[in-house]
């Protein structure tokens, strides 16, 4: 699926309010036909990174025939300090009826100007001949380990396309390469960890964990994320209600058919970071 740039992005679902109350209960009436909720990383103003990780671990798969999608979205870019746009891409596990054990994993992205992201050839196979999503078993309750990295070293004059690669390490250790896409863009210079439900309201709650984000910046610094922001589609844009962003002990969660606990534009500190939330200044 292709989506524009996080800034844009954030733009374009408009501000959730905060509240509980609002839609709970139908299909979501979004462009996409999903309710999304988002986090989205406190990267301190940071040059750019090579490589983000995050581990994605599913608490409660979903139960319905519905397509469910939990990614980990890099924005790129390049040239000076990373201030040319380069477009972005999305890696992540999917609930998916159509592919084998109703579970797949997802890596793709699109251009600045609109269209898809070529890349080479997944290695994995995929029932609905889909280069972006491919069989992959995965398992509730299994942490994953979502990474997103420049293949090629970075150019201090940067011409043509370079090598992002989107793979998969399980508790055990093993790791799979999805594939690797062609992009116009030497860094990595915006991040956000979402839910797409393509699920009805008041279809029963799923939910998945965040923790542990991490980024390596463009001069090989392995640097914790503090904070992140809450974000919720708004009612006019078509979000559920009834969707929340929480902490707890391990990481933040995500849930669907829940009552909401956090509010809208809330910041939170990722536990284990040790980071603080700033206090706003005010009167």
């Amino acid at each position: 699926m292709v989506r524009p740039s996080w800034r844009r992005f954030w733009d374009l679902l408009g501000a959730g309010d905060g509240a509980p109350a609002g839609r709970t209960h139908g299909d979501p009436p979004s462009a996409n036909g999903a309710s999304s909720l988002h986090l989205r990383w406190d990267l301190d103003d940071r040059p750019g990174c090579r490589e983000v990780s995050v581990t994605l671990e599913v608490l409660q798969p979903p139960t319905v025939d519905r397509l469910y999608f939990w990614a980990l979205q890099a924005d790129f870019a390049t040239g000076d300090a990373g201030r040319r746009p380069a477009g972005g891409a999305h890696l992540g596990l999917q609930w998916h009826p159509q592919h084998p054990g109703s579970t797949a994993v997802n890596w793709g992205g699109y251009r600045p100007g609109g269209g898809e992201l070529s890349g080479t050839v997944s290695a994995l196979p995929s029932a609905l001949g889909n280069v972006n999503t491919r069989d992959m078993r995965w398992r509730p309750g299994e942490p994953y380990r979502l990474t997103i990295s420049r293949v090629e070293p970075i150019r201090a004059e940067p011409t043509g396309a370079v090598r992002w690669r989107g793979s998969v390490t399980d508790s055990s250790g093993t790791t799979t390469v999805v594939r690797d896409l062609f992009v116009e863009g030497d860094r990595i210079v915006g991040v956000v960890m979402w839910s797409e439900a393509f699920a009805r309201c008041e279809h029963p709650s799923a939910g998945v964990r965040w923790s542990d984000p991490t980024a390596v910046t463009v001069d090989g610094r392995l640097v914790p994320i503090p904070r992140v922001s809450v974000n919720y589609q708004s009612h006019a844009d078509g979000g559920c209600a009834n969707t929340d962003s929480r902490p707890d002990a391990t990481g933040v969660a995500q849930w669907t058919a829940v009552t909401r606990t956090v509010a809208q534009g809330t910041v939170l500190a990722v536990p284990g970071s040790g980071a603080a939330v700033p206090v706003p200044s005010g009167p």
